[in-house]
């Protein structure tokens, strides 16, 4: 089956449980990244094999820990996603080769972000508006809610409060 939606895919769930569920992060009602845990409570025995654009180690290691068993990224060639599949369905971790060798290189506590996430991040710190933000960066107003939401999903934020806690005590800017 094939949902586009994080309440499509919970529906879908109560009448069919796949073995492997392709997951993607970033879904138009909610993230991926909660809906591992959930699917882990509800239904033990799907395996979770994470299909994303995301290519953060703070992403990988969050979802890893809530459940997926395996990480892939949609530039991978489709040989690798058969054998993702494969995998995680003999009960094995599968992580593609360049999120493996990321997972390798980085340590837990470490946050990349780039100059353009730094960038916003210190205007949400300093309390600029979604629209403020688009002006001064000649984005539109819907780049910056996506640019938004993927640093709260990076740094495993609840919300843009915490995100600014966060940003202040790990001086990420």
């Amino acid at each position: 089956g094939v949902s586009h939606t994080l309440a499509e895919s919970r529906k879908a769930l109560v009448f069919q449980t796949p073995d492997v569920l392709l997951l993607d992060l970033n879904l138009p009602d909610g993230n991926g990244i909660d809906f591992c845990s959930e699917i882990n409570l509800k239904y033990p025995g799907v395996k979770i094999l994470v299909l994303t654009t995301h290519d953060e180690y703070s992403v990988a290691k969050r979802v890893l820990n809530n459940g997926a068993s395996g990480y892939i990224l949609k530039n991978s060639l489709s040989e690798e996603v058969i054998a993702g599949i494969e995998a995680v369905m003999n009960g094995e971790t599968f992580l593609c080769e360049e999120i493996d060798v990321l997972m390798k290189k980085e340590s837990e506590h470490a946050v990349w972000l780039t100059t353009r996430e730094r960038e916003l991040l210190r205007l949400i710190v300093d309390g600029h508006t979604n629209q403020e933000i688009a002006d001064k960066l000649y984005l539109g107003v819907e780049t910056i809610k996506t640019y938004r939401k993927n640093l709260i999903l990076k740094l495993g934020a609840r919300n843009s409060m915490v995100l600014v806690r966060m940003a202040i005590e790990k001086k990420l800017i």
